[in-house]
């Protein structure tokens, strides 16, 4: 597992980062590199890369672990439980992100200093796409999410889509650094892990009809800005007409939340995950209940067979660890 010697006069706590990965050789030095300035050790979890994405990770000197993709809570569940981590603090970081200067010097500093009570920080997600920064929008970019927590403080609550971490106990502060989500994969690419993600949506808003899974909605320990963003979701959101509350989201992040100034490339991204995404979410969901209504089947039976997502056996077809999954909306 990778060790690293803290810099003389360091007050740096021991920290591990944990990134998932499959198939991330176009990012995981890059991501590496920026673990390297906080971490003392560092866990891969792959799940199958065939590009050389862990001899990669190994050279660095990451300890890489095998486990096989369910979706990201479970991978990120499954390494918390493993046993593995032995430092006070861990942190998650996609593979294809990586930190500023000022998120890696207080992360350094500010983890030593905190009372007992705090046991999470939650960073300001900047999104680059196809090398545009997204500075508008409402709340995406930037995106507030809690990727630092005490070990055995913090969980990913488990969903198939918009999963979050969330605190067992104690409260969150912010860090004023930024943690940047540059993919530099193709736009194909993109459209590719969108139409997996759209399947994952799916199922959860079908579970908030039809209770397969459970409860899924607000969780005891969800930071403010995530509980915040699951009230709208759920309470105003899921029960606006479908296709409809996508045209109302589009506008209301371009022109209410001026995503206009983000220029062409931020209005193509503001367009496909605003309203392209939206609008996939919803025909998936309608082409899965006229599957069931016609086929006269279950709802996971219509899910499988029209998403190609077993939900009772909880796997999947699919295999993606990088990009802007859960948090975006």
């Amino acid at each position: 597992m990778m060790k690293i010697d803290n810099e003389p006069g360091s007050t740096m706590q021991g920290l591990t980062v944990i990134v998932l990965t499959y198939n991330e050789v176009i990012h995981i030095r890059r991501c590496l590199d920026s673990a390297l300035r906080v971490a003392s050790e560092v866990i891969v979890v792959d799940s199958g890369s065939t590009d050389g994405t862990p001899d990669i990770a190994k050279q660095a000197g990451a300890c890489v672990l095998h486990h096989d993709w369910i979706n990201h809570a479970a991978q990120l569940n499954w390494v918390l439980e493993s046993g593995e981590i032995t430092t006070d603090w861990v942190m998650r970081l996609d593979a294809d992100e990586y930190m500023d200067e000022r998120l890696v010097q207080e992360i350094k500093h500010r983890i030593v200093a905190a009372p007992d009570d705090i046991t999470g920080f939650e960073v300001k997600r900047i999104v680059i796409f196809q090398g545009k920064k997204i500075r508008f929008g409402g709340g995406v970019s930037p995106g507030r999410v809690l990727r630092l927590w005490r070990n055995s403080k913090g969980r990913c609550e488990q969903r198939w889509m918009d999963e979050h971490m969330i605190l067992l106990q104690g409260y969150s502060r912010l860090l004023a650094g930024r943690l940047y989500d540059h993919s530099l994969k193709t736009l194909t690419w993109w459209v590719e892990k969108h139409n997996d993600y759209a399947n994952r949506e799916a199922v959860d808003i079908l579970n908030q009809q039809y209770r397969f899974l459970g409860d899924t909605g607000l969780v005891e320990g969800l930071s403010r800005t995530a509980r915040n963003k699951r009230l709208i979701k759920n309470v105003i959101y899921r029960r606006l007409p479908g296709g409809l509350r996508a045209v109302i989201y589009f506008i209301y992040r371009t022109v209410f939340r001026m995503g206009l100034l983000d220029g062409m490339r931020g209005m193509g991204f503001h367009f496909m995950q605003a309203f392209w995404y939206r609008v996939l979410v919803d025909m998936k969901i309608a082409e899965t209940k006229r599957y069931m209504r016609v086929q006269k089947v279950h709802i996971t039976n219509a899910i499988r067979e029209i998403l190609k997502i077993d939900v009772e056996r909880k796997t999947e077809s699919s295999n993606d660890s990088g990009g802007y999954p859960a948090e975006h909306m």
